[in-house]
């Protein structure tokens, strides 16, 4: 049994709370969004990215962000990825939220283990219930490699602290090129519009289908 997990991040690694975001200052919050899904219906999330990118007239050679989206798509994204949800259980969305302002000032010196610790608390369960786990991530966002890598690490605590017999296979690929990702990147935006914004319209549609965990909170 095996399983595909996209991976995204909204928000930023920066710590200068002294002005607003976006004048300045820092985000105060770090999201991390992963879309888990069989590799035979990794069709269905490109599926739902590439009807946007048709329905609203989007340059399909460029890459559309979700912080360049206006509130009407974001609001179809929501709607179509939780009716994928709905009529596949079997795909599942995750998000891990870290309130960066209360991350104790030792930890914010590597933001690599900082990294690999969210995934592994948001995602460890459901990586230890499959034989293969392949993980995409975009390399430019999600730090694959580092003194104490994302992919050894995981592979270390699903062996040894979950004993499971769970392959790890980490598949880094260009957000541009990826619509997989891309569906990651808006799944990590609209919860991140919830707690930097206090924008509740998108999670609100979604949360029924996210698991999500708080960190520092």
């Amino acid at each position: 049994m095996s399983i595909l997990i996209y991976l995204d991040e909204s928000g930023d690694l920066g710590w200068n709370f002294g002005a607003p975001y976006l004048q300045g200052g820092s985000s105060r919050h770090l999201t991390i969004g992963a879309l888990c899904v069989p590799p035979e219906k990794k069709h269905l999330p490109k599926r739902i990215v590439k009807r946007l990118y048709g329905q609203f007239g989007w340059n399909p050679s460029a890459e559309k962000k979700w912080a360049d989206m206006s509130p009407t798509p974001r609001r179809v994204f929501a709607e179509e990825a939780k009716r994928m949800c709905d009529e596949n259980p079997d795909i599942c969305m995750h998000g891990i939220v870290v309130r960066k302002p209360n991350v104790m000032a030792h930890i914010r010196t590597d933001s690599n283990k900082l990294y690999n610790y969210m995934i592994r608390l948001s995602l460890m369960g459901r990586m230890a219930t499959h034989d293969v786990v392949t993980m995409i991530p975009d390399p430019r966002s999600i730090k694959v490699k580092s003194g104490n890598s994302m992919h050894d690490y995981l592979q270390m605590v699903l062996w040894f602290d979950k004993n499971a017999i769970t392959q790890l296979v980490t598949d880094p690929k260009e957000s541009h090129r990826c619509l997989g990702i891309q569906f990651a990147d808006m799944l990590s935006g609209a919860i991140q519009s919830r707690f930097e914004f206090n924008d509740y319209s998108y999670l609100q549609i979604l949360s029924p289908k996210v698991t999500l965990n708080r960190l520092f909170f």
